[in-house]
């Protein structure tokens, strides 16, 4: 081979070798680039990924998932134990997100979780061994108000509407189940032919917490209903020795929410009802003459006294047939627990206070001294 031939096949082994220089480097570009896209869509996937587990499961839940947290657990059992309960999306990302936020001290014991629950709320309760949640928003309930009363204040915060509402705590579905479900609190007494409204009185008076913007007819009546049922269960002992029920209790209690203005005037009222009753007088008490009347006004005429109805008791002896009013937690003890008086006559003076005596005679000369205009 002359030289001329060897230069044309070295010249052709270098125009092969450069076209597989060519191949090689557009392999390993396209390696490259296949490498940075998945790393950039893995990187997307994994924050995706993390971002999700740090949102509550379901913001919505309110079902109550009971979560014990043994002695002695640390951080990665807990976190473990909270994602076997489905309380939590992944425990490793609630362990870091711990970590990095220097959180520790968490308290063993038994809890009520949510899914709805934050991890920040998770951590406060497993901190303090209460569980904490932040609500939407609360709706408070003051004493002394009528269920036509609480309709308003539920349709105004929660948007579900008196009619509803007012239906709902008045269906016999809705009180059956009561009956069922509480036979200690709830009885065929709310169904007496002379109540106006079932559950008026058992709808407990408090602020409650809402989880969720628009909660249904059904919960925010339960809320009530177990404040109601947690307040009064104390009592269920004192009142089988008295030989009475918790309509009676609830009854009696609402008279004194809407008379008393402090806590000892609900005693000393109900040691003066109890004397009235006792001696077979009318408990004459205004109170039950609005409620009859389905109206409120500051002074009660005397042609008012005359309505025919089972709440006025100025007309009927003994209690009215049902609560006119939610009574909360100091009316109902003194309810329980009323003073000893031998006093059978009170009145609102116009000094504010309340006066109380054993005489008629003394009575209307109260009137005279504390009534203005009388």
């Amino acid at each position: 081979m002359d030289n001329n031939d060897k230069k044309e096949v070295m010249f052709e082994r270098m125009l092969e070798k450069k076209k597989e220089y060519k191949v090689v480097r557009k392999i390993v570009l396209i390696i490259v680039l296949i490498i940075l896209l998945v790393s950039l869509i893995g990187g997307r996937a994994v924050y995706k990924y993390i971002t999700n587990a740090l949102e509550p499961i379901d913001p919505q839940s309110e079902k109550v998932i009971e979560v014990e947290i043994p002695i002695g657990s640390g951080l990665s059992t807990i976190s473990a134990v909270l994602e076997k309960k489905g309380v939590i999306k992944d425990a490793r990302v609630f362990k870091y997100y711990a970590k990095f936020n220097n959180e520790s001290k968490f308290q063993a014991g038994n809890y009520e979780l949510t899914q709805a629950m934050t991890f920040d709320e998770l951590i406060k309760s497993l901190k303090t061994g209460k569980v904490y949640r932040t609500p939407v928003f609360t709706m408070t309930i003051p004493e002394g108000l009528t269920i036509t009363q609480i309709a308003t204040i539920v349709e105004k915060k929660t948007g579900i509407k008196e009619k509803e509402f007012l239906d709902y705590v008045s269906d016999d579905n809705t009180l059956n189940s009561l009956i069922d479900k509480y036979p200690n609190i709830f009885t065929e007494e709310i169904k007496n032919e002379n109540i106006k409204f079932p559950l008026e009185g058992y709808l407990f008076p408090a602020t409650y917490p809402y989880f969720e913007k628009t909660p249904s007819v059904e919960a925010v009546v339960e809320s009530m209903i177990d404040a109601t049922v947690t307040n009064v269960t104390p009592y269920l002992a004192d009142l089988e020795e008295m030989g009475q029920s918790v309509h009676w209790l609830l009854t009696f209690a609402s008279l004194l929410e809407r008379e008393a203005t402090v806590k000892t005037d609900r005693e000393t009222i109900a040691s003066v009802f109890n004397n009235r009753i006792k001696d077979k007088m009318p408990l004459q008490t205004d109170p039950t003459v609005l409620y009859a009347l389905g109206i409120n006004k500051d002074r009660v005429l005397y042609s008012d006294l005359e309505v025919q109805d089972p709440y006025n008791t100025y007309q009927n002896k003994g209690l009215p047939p049902g609560p006119i009013a939610g009574a909360g937690k100091l009316s109902i003890e003194a309810v329980i627990e009323p003073a000893e008086t031998n006093y059978l006559y009170f009145l609102a003076g116009s000094d504010g206070k309340n006066h109380f005596t054993d005489s008629y005679d003394e009575h209307l000369k109260n009137k005279k001294l504390y009534i203005s205009n009388e």
